[in-house]
């Protein structure tokens, strides 16, 4: 969580990623897009209690903090080492255990069927291998386990703010690609898997007053449809003999 804003951030400041987020969540729109967002995922994760739980692209860590304080054993890759080093930093500083490894979507350094869940948080908008990804992350996943998907969405005010970035040179913004429900949807159902929940949030333009006026009916919005949302949320699971 807190990822959808994170390349906005770091991209205007140049500095470190770990303080892009702490930027990102230090503001009105960072709060309430953050807290949207991990309410989101945390619904569709469920209870994971002394479940084996990878979160691919992990960022900062502060997604599999909290679900290791919630009773997960917790796995994470990333392929950014600054990422990975604020990750290790939240892990001492809280006091947590939870493996961290460098890795890419693509190339998982997991054994097959290792977890119950695997999570990938705006990870897919920045893969040009999408089906490798997912093909990985089905691979390492056990039997009956689940995949939780969030990635950004296509038709909204975000998507549309980022474009012009890319366009004006943004390098982060120009390789993104942004994609609809159905569209992941497909994504996942290529993989054999079969998908139990799809979910909008974050329809409010990136502008703090609209977040706070917006945000109290975001939920509502979300359970009746994606369109126009900037984030997308989906629960898939596989089959208990395999993808």
């Amino acid at each position: 969580p807190g990822r959808l804003g994170l390349n906005t951030g770091a991209e205007q400041h140049g500095n470190s990623l770990g303080d892009a987020y702490g930027r990102w969540r230090g503001s009105l729109l960072g709060r309430i897009t953050d807290r949207r967002e991990a309410e989101l995922i945390d619904e569709l994760i469920g209870d994971v209690r002394g479940l084996e739980v990878l979160d691919v692209g992990s960022g900062d860590g502060a997604l599999m903090a909290d679900l290791h304080r919630k009773g997960a054993k917790v796995a994470e890759i990333d392929p950014d080492d600054a990422m990975l080093a604020a990750a290790r930093r939240r892990a001492d500083t809280s006091g947590l255990a939870f493996r961290l490894l460098p890795g890419t979507a693509e190339a998982l350094p997991f054994a097959d069927g290792s977890f119950d869940r695997v999570v990938a948080i705006t990870v897919l908008c920045f893969i040009d291998r999408p089906d490798e990804a997912f093909a990985e992350m089905v691979r390492v996943l056990r039997p009956g386990g689940q995949i939780i998907l969030g990635e950004l969405g296509r038709w909204n005010v975000w998507a549309a703010v980022r474009r012009m970035k890319g366009w004006l040179g943004s390098p982060v913004w120009r390789a993104a690609r942004f994609r609809t429900a159905a569209e992941l949807r497909n994504l996942l159902t290529r993989q054999g898997l079969l998908v139990r929940a799809v979910c909008g949030a974050i329809f409010y333009p990136p502008i703090g007053l609209a977040a706070m006026a917006i945000g109290a009916i975001d939920d509502w919005l979300g359970r009746k449809t994606t369109a126009g949302a900037a984030f997308i949320a989906i629960k898939a699971k596989k089959g208990s003999t395999g993808a």
